[in-house]
């Protein structure tokens, strides 16, 4: 089975609403974004598509009222919830579940 652990990410306070921050825990990179209704998600930081380490830089957005990110390079359209691309079926971001606590943002990793 599969070892669970919460991972401090950053305060919310860094974090602009509709934009992306980078967040580098250990040596992997999370894509960390803050949404207009005060949601946080996070993702990988690597697009499933070209695989560089882009996906902070991209357009956060709304789709059939799912919150989305539009990958800067090749444009697909990522739900920020389950990392389903919904232009193209053929990838999925990785995503982790978080949670907001006394301000700070934390995500639970899967070892």
């Amino acid at each position: 089975m599969a070892e669970t652990n919460l991972q401090r990410v950053c305060n919310v306070s860094d974090l602009e609403t509709n934009w992306g921050e980078v967040a580098l825990i250990g040596d992997h990179q999370y894509a960390v974004f803050l949404v207009k209704d005060g949601s946080v998600f996070v993702t990988d930081h690597k697009d499933p598509a070209s695989e560089a380490l882009v996906m902070a830089r991209g357009i956060v957005g709304e789709k059939d009222g799912k919150h989305t990110v539009t990958a800067p390079l090749y444009k697909e359209v990522y739900d920020l919830e389950t990392g389903e691309c919904l232009s193209d079926k053929d990838f999925t971001l990785p995503v982790y579940e978080t949670s907001v606590e006394d301000g700070v943002v934390y995500m639970t990793a899967t070892a």
